[in-house]
This record gives C-alpha cells, structure tokens and sequence, in this order.
C-alpha cells in the first residue's frame, strides 16, 4: 500500500512558486523595491494599504509593500536563498502547502554585495507546494473539489526539503 502511494504520479510533490517581499513605506520601500529587482532580475509589484492603522503611520492608498513571484525555476532561487540561513530552517515556520522564512540581511545572500543605496535590508520568502491535480480547483471552466488527502503536510515538506535541498530543520 505505502509503494503504491510513492509511485503515483498524483502524489509527488512539487514547487509551485517562491514569494520574495518587502514591506515598509516612503524611503524604506523604494530601496526594498530596487533590492527585490537585483535579486531576482524582474520588476516587482508594489501593494498597497487597505486599512488605517495611525500606530504606524500607515492609510488607505498608501503602498506598504513590495512583492515578486518566481514560478519558472524556483529551485534555483531558493537554493540561494537557503544558504542565506545556512541550509536550516525551524519547524514552526513550516505550515499545510508552504513554509516561509526571513533573510535578515540581503548581503549574506551568495553572490550579493552590499549597495551603498540600498543600504542594509531584510526580506521575506515564502515558497508555495502543490500536487499534481491542483489547477482542478483553480480553473474557472468546470471547477472541482479536491479531497483533503490533497494537501502537503508539514511532515512532507519537512522530507522534501530534506531529501532536494539537504535542509536541516530545528524545533
């Protein structure tokens, strides 16, 4: 029974997409902004507050964030960005279909030098799984209902990491 499952098709594991963000306001985000573009080669999206919150200074319209979406080889990126953390990863930060984690500053990133414009920045990665099947419940033409067996369980993406990225994980 347990053979069956690891040879079926519908049930490897794959990378969906790698998530790289940045958040802040005036300054501080134009350099999370061009910090992002260096990194990954492509131009990031901006987002932008919906909420007031005074503590923060923050107001509807006001762009709060920065985000850019690698989907064609992600494993090529996160692997970069694994050595930033020196390949360990903490179990809390794994949850059902993702995980995510943060660089605290970008230069401990093989292969980045420090730029004097940007200064020194943090980002956040958050990497997205998914089974063969998924666009089932995605599409808009003849959706469908997936079944719970469906979805990646910590447990999975601790193996999986384990086994393609060599990943360690602390508890």
């Amino acid at each position: 029974m347990k053979e069956e499952k690891e040879k079926n098709k519908m049930r490897t594991i794959k990378i969906e997409k790698v998530v790289l963000s940045v958040g802040g306001t005036g300054d501080y985000l134009a350099k999370g902004h061009k910090l992002l573009e260096i990194i990954t080669k492509r131009k990031p999206s901006k987002r932008i507050s919906r909420k007031r919150i005074p503590t923060f200074g923050v107001r509807p319209g006001l762009e709060t964030g920065t985000v850019v979406t690698i989907r064609e080889n992600p494993g090529e990126v996160l692997k970069r960005l694994l050595a930033a953390v020196e390949n360990v990863l903490s179990k809390r930060q794994m949850s059902e279909n993702n995980f995510s984690f943060g660089i605290k500053e970008y230069i401990e990133i093989p292969g980045m030098e420090y730029n004097r414009e940007i200064g020194i920045i943090g980002l956040d990665v958050t990497v997205a799984f998914k089974r063969t099947g998924r666009r089932v419940s995605l599409r808009k033409v003849k959706r469908g209902k997936i079944p719970r067996r469906q979805v990646i369980t910590k447990e999975e993406i601790i193996k999986f990491m384990e086994n393609n990225f060599q990943t360690r994980f602390r508890k």
